[in-house]
């Protein structure tokens, strides 16, 4: 079931790449609104840094604590997740409901990556988030990104920015031996 889970959001994020990966529009930042702290290499000055201020939701962040999830705590989902990635019910309920609205801050900054763009991975665990590898060129840097859409709507999906080049692990269709 969980490993279901996982393709079906493999799916949907390769979908989303494919959709919002064409448009070049903005890849200009205005690094002069830049609003995040970032941090770089100083032995190789970044030359593109990503302006959060454009991927900023405008949502307020809710309180997980008291938040009406849309999944129940008890589903077999949420147990299966929690078995999975050996975390509590609550971290499981949590993490599964971010994690299928990911695809709305990936977007967001892959507009302003396009060409630097890598790979990605989302981190599953006690805080889930989503890491963003990049060509050397682009600054490191770090966002806590609230969601807007209804599904997980006011969630907070800590946002990485690693320019380490790093391909991720999963295959290519033609690598699979069956």
């Amino acid at each position: 079931m969980a490993t279901r889970l996982i393709t079906m959001i493999v799916i949907a994020t390769a979908s989303m790449w494919t959709l919002t990966g064409c448009d070049n529009s903005t890849e200009t930042p205005n690094q002069a609104s830049e609003t995040a702290a970032t941090a770089s290499d100083s032995s190789t000055p970044a030359a593109d840094q990503i302006d959060w201020s454009l991927v900023d939701s405008g949502t307020k962040p809710a309180d997980p604590t008291n938040y009406k999830y849309p999944f129940a705590i008890d589903s077999q989902n949420v147990r299966d997740y929690a078995e999975y990635f050996d975390v509590d019910l609550a971290t499981a309920q949590h993490n599964l409901t971010i994690s299928m609205a990911s695809n709305e801050a990936l977007s967001k900054a892959l507009d302003q990556l396009s060409e630097t763009y890598v790979s990605h991975e989302l981190t599953d665990g006690n805080e889930m988030t989503l890491v963003i590898h990049t060509t050397p060129d682009v600054a490191a840097s770090r966002y806590d990104y609230v969601l807007s859409d209804d599904f997980a709507k006011g969630l907070v999906l800590p946002i990485v920015i690693k320019p380490d080049g790093k391909k991720g692990d999963a295959k290519a269709h033609s690598e699979i031996v069956e």
